[in-house]
């Protein structure tokens, strides 16, 4: 009994310990030299060197010095010139600042000297724009409100306007004079002329001083934007300012206890109330606290040790608040990356643009500690090594990411992977350095690939990025990886509901589909969302944010199920964007998630359920990749939806996809004629965002349809996107226009490209959509590269499951493909020699001669002696000819069935891996063959 109580004892205490939250050790002291934050003294004749052997270094150097020299050299002249453009309550001096919601209203209070201004609006969208700062009224303090200039009158004329209309421009002047401080003082540091100096310092001290006596903005409204607000922003994301400030303050620091030593406490208390706020206030389970924690850190990192102040608070204190500490509003570090990266994926639980601005701060930290603290931050916190490496997860093959939620199709930045490889040079891990220098380089590849330049040191113009990088390079005999070594066929992370296909290695000839659900920040109302890539764009897009989160056109449209490609039930279906919590379940998929290796190379596939909660609907998406030929190949899409208790008015089938024009025809190619009508509308009970759709279309047909999307690109070949669907009973076809997708807007089509609405279809389905699923067949295309489906046709067997869809598919190249689907994979399916049991499958012929047999998940496939049994539901196996050979894949023990002719040992037998597999001899439809047990194995030809 003794020795049970210890045993739980130490049970108990190991629980304790696991749960406890990580505490990362913090230094006892920091170095009291300055500056530290982006380079120290040290560092000054590396410096020297690299300006003086590098083309882009002295350029940069150059360039920033002379952006300065101007403004500098009249500042000696008249001090007053530039600070007096700063944007401050110069005459007022208030102290107090009052807004409501995100709307200033005013300030009151007088303190002893000018007062930093707060900005207008939390939405940076306005009419109104800064003026040049030559334009600016010196000292502007006017009832009258500000004097901007007017971007919505022709002329574009200066104009007094109330400061609740003017967006961020209030500190977007701000930061604009103090990134000139912060250039001046880097320029005293390397060159010790003081008229830099002074032209920073009077700056710096005119707006430290004024933040002293400024206090936290009031919500009179009482609301939400109480608990965001900054000192200088509607939230505390936004005071980008910290940056500039204490740069300016690190180089400036030797000038300052020279010629200020009385105002350095001021300058401290300033920082420090400023961090306190930001501690305060904003979101903790997302971005926020990680943009929020890099501006306390360096906050943190200009103060000096706890000792040296009277309420001991100094830079240990404050790096503790976000590495160990967890406040309502400021999770630590540590928290946060238990509750934000899925352990096993290395995906941030964001959209992709919000995630890769999570692992750049993470590494801005890493970087950070090993330059300031020369402490290696990375080994404590090993995910971000397993994030930096996922974000490539994302990349679609022509080297642009996909744009799931509130993002953009943009560029993978290469920071947070050359930051990893600066933590391996200065850490000396050999092996870390040479998988992320050839990340780096693979990224540099893709894009060079796709956009004619690969990101290089000679595009780094601003002094910051001049210092961050002055020592570092990449080693030149480690070679680029490939987007194959980065990435899988499929990958799937549950803690985004995201999941994508891919297939292919030619940017133009290459297939993907990304798939997404709702979970986690920053996503949309989507249901079950496509995107589809072919032609080396995105072709099919997510429709992006819209103006902006703030504006009627994102609540209404945007975010919500008809801006996606996906399915509506009733005109209705939705739930809260942004935050939301309504992912998809993978019910099957093939290959498995990560897997590079060991698979078949001709089919990728996923089988996803959501419950669509608005109207506790059924819905189940299955997509898939078929490759035909190492150039060629299409998807298929089949999508069920159905009420749980019934009762459906219809559902809605949306599919966008970018072009000029989109004609409809039947399956044998002739058009159909389409009215106008006006059915797709708020006014019919239908969400707000079917009034967003225009020239509105329609017909009633049960027949097949053939739509083709045109897009005509300018200066290369026009792209297609040809589409065929099923048709069924009580089905009505829309061709409309769509607004235009704001996340293809970032260079990835040219600008003509972006602004043009998207066409699209959709397909209703009146009554339940579940045994009569919208079944799609697309296949991309351009001029030069033309469609290699000749025919799609469906079919449905006597006796079949009435949710069964079947589809054959016809190619320029003689192959032909079976598709066969059900919703559960219960119940036999026989057609044409044919026999299925599964939710998937795929049989291949050509010349009337077995390709292959794709089981994707299901029990049984067979047809002509070619057989598979597994001895599960849920299995997934292909038996494939390639060159001549045979190959099997089974992810569960099958028994194989082949003809017996095609087995040359006498002794009807074969080989696997060198093991001999033994078959008996049978008799099927008067064909003999032999049947052999095998186990789970991954991809392997058979001796036969």
């Amino acid at each position: 009994m003794v020795m049970k109580r210890i045993g739980i004892v130490l049970l108990i205490l190991l629980s304790v310990l696991s749960n406890r939250a990580q505490v990362i050790k913090i230094p006892a002291a920091i170095t009291p030299l300055h500056p530290r934050l982006l380079t120290n003294n040290n560092e000054r004749p590396r410096l020297q060197q690299l300006i003086g052997t590098s083309d882009w270094a002295r350029t940069s150097w150059e360039q920033a010095k002379k952006n300065l020299e101007e403004y500098v050299n009249r500042h000696q002249a008249d001090s007053t010139w530039i600070i007096s453009r700063l944007q401050m309550y110069w005459k007022t001096k208030s102290t107090d600042v009052f807004i409501k919601g995100g709307v200033y209203d005013h300030a009151e209070g007088e303190a002893p000297v000018p007062t930093v201004r707060f900005t207008g609006t939390r939405d940076a969208v306005t009419s109104f724009g800064a003026p040049k700062l030559e334009d600016i009224v010196p000292y502007m303090d006017d009832p009258r409100g500000l004097y901007y200039v007017n971007r919505a009158k022709p002329g574009q004329p200066l104009e007094w306007v109330e400061q609740a209309k003017t967006g961020r421009i209030v500190e977007g002047i701000n930061r604009r004079i103090m990134e000139m401080a912060q250039n001046a003082a880097i320029v005293y540091w390397y060159t010790g002329e003081e008229k830099y100096a002074k032209f920073a310092y009077d700056l710096f001290d005119t707006y430290m001083k004024g933040l002293y006596y400024r206090k936290e903005p009031y919500d009179l409204n009482h609301g939400h934007n109480q608990t965001l607000v900054g000192l200088t922003s509607f939230e505390v994301i936004h005071e980008d300012i910290v940056n500039e400030m204490t740069i300016c303050y690190d180089f400036l620091h030797a000038y300052l206890q020279k010629h200020a030593p009385g105002n350095m406490t001021i300058y401290a208390d300033a920082f420090k109330k400023w961090a306190d706020l930001i501690i305060k206030n904003g979101v903790p389970f997302n971005n926020w606290d990680l943009i929020e924690a890099r501006f306390v850190a360096y906050i943190a990192l200009i103060l000096e040790n706890n000792s040296a102040y009277a309420d001991g608070r100094g830079a240990q204190y404050y790096l503790d608040q976000i590495l160990n500490q967890t406040a309502v509003r400021q999770w630590s570090l540590t928290a946060l990356i238990k509750k934000g990266y899925d352990p096993n994926t290395g995906i941030w639980n964001e959209s992709p643009g919000y995630a890769q601005v999570v692992i750049s701060e993470f590494m801005q930290f890493v970087t950070l500690f090993d330059r300031v603290l020369d402490f290696d931050l990375l080994e404590q916190l090993p995910v971000l090594k397993k994030a930096v490496l996922g974000t490539a997860q994302y990349l679609f093959p022509n080297g642009y990411m996909v744009s799931f939620g509130d993002s953009h199709y943009g560029r993978l930045s290469i920071a947070p992977a050359q930051q990893v490889v600066m933590n391996a040079q200065k850490n000396k891990k050999q092996e870390q350095e040479a998988l992320f220098t050839r990340m780096v380089k693979m990224v540099n590849s893709e894009w060079s690939m796709a956009n004619g330049k690969p990101h290089t040191g000679a595009e780094r113009r601003d002094l910051v990025s001049l210092l961050t990088y002055a020592d570092f390079t990449l080693k030149e005999n480690i070679p680029a990886g490939t987007l194959q070594d980065f990435t899988s066929p499929l990958f799937y992370s549950p803690n985004v509901s995201w999941l994508i296909q891919r297939s292919g290695t030619d940017p133009q000839r290459a297939l993907a589909i990304s798939l997404n659900g709702s979970l986690g920040n920053h996503m949309h109302a989507n249901g079950i969302s496509l995107e589809l890539y072919g032609k080396g764009l995105p072709l099919a897009p997510e429709a992006g944010i819209g103006t902006t989160y703030f504006q009627p056109d994102y609540a209404e449209y945007y975010s919500k199920f008809p801006a996606h490609n996906t399915v509506v039930v009733d005109g209705i279906s939705s739930y809260p964007e942004m935050r939301s919590n309504h992912g998809f379940q993978v019910k099957s998929c093939y290959p498995a998630s990560g897997v590079q290796t060991g698979i078949f190379p001709y089919i990728t596939f996923a089988d996803l359920y959501f419950l669509e909660p608005e109207t506790n609907a059924n819905q189940q998406r299955m997509m898939s990749i078929i490759r035909t030929s190492d150039t060629t190949g299409y998807y298929i899409d089949i999508f069920r939806s159905a009420k749980k208790e019934g009762g459906d008015k219809y559902h809605d089938y949306f599919y966008h996809n970018m072009g000029q024009g989109l004609t409809v025809n039947d399956n044998a190619g002739k058009p159909l004629h389409l009215p106008p009508v006006d059915k797709l509308a708020f006014a019919n009970g239908d969400l707000f965002a079917y009034d967003y759709l225009y020239d509105e279309k329609s017909i009633k047909t049960d027949n097949d349809i053939k739509a083709t999307f045109k897009l005509r690109m300018p200066d290369r070949d026009s792209i297609f996107m040809n589409m065929w669907m099923k048709g069924a009973p009580n089905r009505e076809i829309f061709t409309v226009k769509s607004p235009r997708s704001t996340s293809i807007d970032r260079g990835i089509v040219p600008k003509e490209i972006a602004e043009l609405p998207l066409p699209a279809i959709v397909a209703r389905q009146y009554g339940e959509a579940w045994t009569k699923p919208f079944v799609a067949v697309f296949e991309p295309s351009s001029s030069s590269q033309p469609a290699a489906v000749t025919a799609i046709t469906s079919f449905t067997p006597p006796r079949a499951p009435n949710d069964f869809a079947g589809v054959v598919v016809e190619n320029r190249n003689g192959s032909k493909q079976t598709i066969f689907s059900t919703s559960t994979g219960s119940g036999s399916v026989n057609y044409k020699e044919c026999t299925f049991r599964g939710t998937y499958a795929v049989i291949s012929e050509h010349s009337h001669e077995i390709q292959y047999l794709f089981l994707g998940n299901g029990r049984t496939l067979s047809k002509g002696g070619f057989g598979m049994v597994a001895n599960s539901d849920s299995a997934s196996a292909v038996l494939c000819k390639q060159d001549d050979q045979w190959f099997i894949s089974c992810t569960k023990p099958v028994t194989l069935t082949l003809p017996q002719e095609i087995i040359h040992d006498k002794s009807n037998a074969f080989s696997v891996n060198g093991k001999k597999m033994a078959g008996v001899k049978k008799v099927v439809n008067g064909k003999a063959v032999l049947s052999f047990n095998l186990p789970a194995m991954p991809y392997t030809r058979l001796d036969l």
